[in-house]
């Protein structure tokens, strides 16, 4: 019955057993082609009121916006955005890859868009450049690049990734985070044609973008 559903390289598939050459090739799947990849690399424009988990407790799963076969094959969200956050999200089956984009040791920066609904001082932008201290938590926190975009906005890059880490270091600092958005990793700027919801495969070179380190 498979081979109704299958071609390769636009041959019905109807041998299970038959040895397939993956260089260049092409999979059909009930009518969408699909090229190769033996590593899955995606790049996610996340929605709000969506969580980053298989097993989700009051939201959706961003899970449920992919394409089934992603699913099945068993891809991991490269850490984790709150479900009010939105933007760029790293979606992988490469553990590897995993762990090098979430390990604070590779200092990888991630730039988020901040909106507070209070202004945003050049002392609080100052506070968070020399590092916070979050409540539970004796290590400083800091953020290695701001930027004001305006009033109430500011572009922020941190190269650690803990708990709710953005909201807490501005409230460390006597504001408020009402919008949260994501939009660099590494050297990767998330598409702008990159819709809500959308994804994309990542290439050999946007992997290389995402590996730039921060200089500390």
């Amino acid at each position: 019955m498979y081979a109704d559903l299958v071609k390769v390289n636009s041959v019905l598939a109807d041998d299970p057993e038959k040895r397939i050459p993956t260089e260049g090739l092409v999979l059909n799947v009930e009518g969408k082609d699909w090229d190769y990849h033996e590593k899955a690399y995606i790049a996610f424009n996340k929605p709000p009121n969506y969580e980053c988990s298989h097993k989700t407790t009051h939201h959706p799963s961003v899970y449920s916006l992919l394409p089934a076969p992603f699913v099945e094959r068993g891809l991991q969200c490269v850490g984790r955005l709150d479900y009010d956050t939105t933007g760029l999200l790293l979606i992988s089956d490469d553990g590897q890859f995993i762990h090098k984009m979430t390990t604070p040791k590779k200092n990888i920066g991630k730039v988020y868009e901040i909106t507070t609904p209070d202004p945003i001082t050049q002392s609080q932008i100052d506070h968070l450049l020399n590092g916070v201290l979050l409540e539970d938590d004796p290590k400083p926190c800091l953020a290695t690049a701001c930027k004001l975009l305006s009033e109430n906005s500011l572009a922020m890059t941190i190269v650690e990734g803990r708990y709710h880490q953005v909201k807490r270091m501005m409230a460390a600092v006597g504001n408020h985070v009402t919008k949260l958005h994501r939009t660099e990793i590494g050297a990767y700027v998330m598409p702008e044609d990159l819709a809500a919801g959308e994804w994309r495969w990542l290439y050999p070179d946007d992997l290389k973008a995402l590996s730039k380190s921060v200089e500390l």
